[in-house]
């Protein structure tokens, strides 16, 4: 499963500059639409394109492993 770091990488970013930092404001940097960036954030396995996570890392300076990460989902059979 694929997993959005964006709720992290705004903390983070807020923490880092000592302000707040909302989904409208990485939405107008970015181009992304806030409803977008809320489904990144919010909703898991949501699919998004390889654009929205270029802008992503762009925004926050950082690598793609740094927006995204894969979390191995175990077998059925391990339950």
């Amino acid at each position: 499963m694929i997993r959005y770091r964006l709720r992290e990488l705004i903390a983070q970013k807020s923490f880092d500059e000592g302000r707040r930092v909302t989904l409208d404001e990485v939405a107008e940097h970015t181009g992304i639409s806030r409803n977008t960036l809320s489904r990144i954030s919010n909703n898991r396995g949501y699919n998004t394109t390889t654009d929205a996570i270029n802008r992503l890392c762009d925004f926050f300076d950082c690598s793609v492993d740094k927006v995204i990460e894969h979390i191995k989902v175990g077998d059925e059979s391990e339950s």
